[in-house]
């Protein structure tokens, strides 16, 4: 803790305002992290052989038992088109519609912000160098010959430090956000994907009409 304290110390004032930053980072990538790659993972490839054998088979009521109650994306989006199976092909595409607007904006949500706050601490690490740089010139100028070394050490040093700590603060929520944004885009691709192939095998199998 003392090695930490003198860190910060030595880091100047935006070592505390890059701390702010990672630790707002760090709850976004826990709680996208445990939703995206945990909560919400699914093999969607697996979940449809199931869901689409049921429908091949005319057991219709089947595939619905297996998707019903899940907070899984996926498995939300295929129960409401199956929900509304007896319906026209419209009102299956409405149904799966509204609870893709209903889902979709919760997937992605919050990610994004990780890309602005890394750019953020590595901005408030360049500051930090800017203002060691100002405060070293500045100290040395004016200071007594026998000082001019340890000043300049010491603005070099928030310099670094800063410089550093932003670094270290901004590459983890980097790559996180590139995982994120990947493990998002599958699930909304997966939500397309599969949201399309039941309407067609319901066409096929149900006799839903298309109007």
């Amino acid at each position: 803790m003392e090695i930490l304290a003198g860190f910060f110390k030595d880091g100047g004032l935006f070592m505390y305002f890059i701390l702010v930053v990672s630790i707002v980072g760090a709850a976004i990538m826990i709680e996208r992290g445990v939703v995206l790659i945990y909560k919400y993972n699914v093999n969607g490839r697996a979940l449809w052989d199931r869901v689409s054998k049921f429908i091949e088979e005319g057991d219709v009521d089947k595939a619905k038992v297996l998707c019903n109650g899940s907070s899984v994306p996926l498995f939300r989006i295929l129960n409401a088109g199956l929900l509304a199976s007896n319906n026209s092909e419209k009102e299956v595409q409405n149904r799966i519609d509204e609870v893709a607007l209903e889902i979709i904006p919760s997937i992605d949500k919050r990610v994004a912000y990780l890309a602005t706050l890394a750019n953020i601490a590595t901005l408030l690490g360049l500051l930090g160098t800017i203002q060691g740089l100002i405060q070293a010139f500045s100290a040395v100028a004016s200071a007594d010959p026998s000082q001019k070394a340890a000043l300049l050490a010491g603005g070099i040093s928030i310099a670094l430090y800063t410089t550093a700590f932003g670094l270290i603060v901004a590459i983890p929520m980097l790559i996180m956000y590139t995982i994120l944004q990947a493990k998002a885009h599958k699930i909304i691709d997966e939500i397309d994907e599969f949201s399309v192939k039941l309407i067609n095998i319901l066409r096929r199998k149900s006799g839903i009409q298309a109007k």
